[in-house]
């Protein structure tokens, strides 16, 4: 008799448990994280809030593995990676993880598509074309392939730093206040295009936010205090995470 396997799909795209991440040592030493747990289910956004110094863009940082906790462990699906090698590591975000910066991070030379094109050619990958248009089109700049940066509004190379996170169809789309270089008008605009990849692609997005009418895109929200997730909030109004944090202000 043949044993059949049922595919069991994970059940967070990517969480963190009992998080710790230490900076300096000896009475100096800065602790950014005290014990932080999280999971992000798939095909959800959440934003993470808190006032300066609270940890939430070393928690971003260390979900994405960009930073290595000292204490804890981080998991993207089934795969623990807060223990991998750094190679090893590198090469599983590539194709798993988006980052977008809130300073774009463009490189003026190259163009638009270029742009799009330089996490899979800094991989040694050949550049795949359908889906370096498909990201564009995505975006809503399939006309600019061929335009530079400097030639772009602010929102628009958002738009191409967005494009250049999701040309490899990551699993986690990660977003450090994507809109804190922008008017509020094109800030909307972006938002509304993460919200879009969230309800249309299934994509699961996590940002960091310091505006409570960017949170208000998301259906949960962490707040953070002294590296700790001391509140939640599930699909708030942009006045309901004012409030919250005028609490921890307090």
């Amino acid at each position: 008799m043949t044993e059949t396997t049922t595919y069991t799909a994970p059940t967070s795209a990517a969480r963190a448990e009992d998080l710790h991440r230490r900076y300096g040592r000896g009475p100096a030493a800065v602790q950014a994280l005290r014990g932080v747990s999280v999971e992000l289910a798939p095909g959800t956004f959440t934003a993470v809030m808190g006032p300066s110094g609270s940890g939430k863009t070393t928690l971003l940082h260390c979900l994405a593995g960009m930073d290595r906790p000292t204490g804890g462990s981080v998991w993207w699906g089934e795969t623990e990676v807060s223990r991998l090698s750094e190679r090893r590591l590198a090469a599983l975000r590539r194709g798993r993880i988006g980052f977008v910066f809130q300073a774009f991070n463009l490189m003026p030379a190259m163009t638009v598509a270029q742009n799009v094109e330089l996490p899979g050619r800094l991989a040694g990958r050949r550049p795949d074309r359908s889906r370096v248009m498909s990201a564009l089109d995505q975006v809503g700049l399939a006309g600019r392939a061929r335009h530079r940066p400097g030639a772009l509004s602010g929102g628009q190379q958002q738009r191409v730093a967005i494009a250049r996170a999701l040309v490899t169809r990551p699993e986690v789309l990660f977003a450090d206040e994507p809109t804190g270089a922008l008017d509020r008008a094109t800030g909307h605009e972006i938002l509304a295009l993460l919200r879009a990849g969230v309800d249309r692609e299934g994509q699961t997005c996590v940002m960091v936010t310091h505006d409570p009418v960017a949170a208000g895109y998301a259906d949960r929200v962490l707040l953070l205090a002294d590296g700790l997730v001391v509140d939640e909030l599930d699909r708030p109004t942009a006045a309901q995470v004012g409030e919250r944090l005028s609490r921890l202000g307090r």
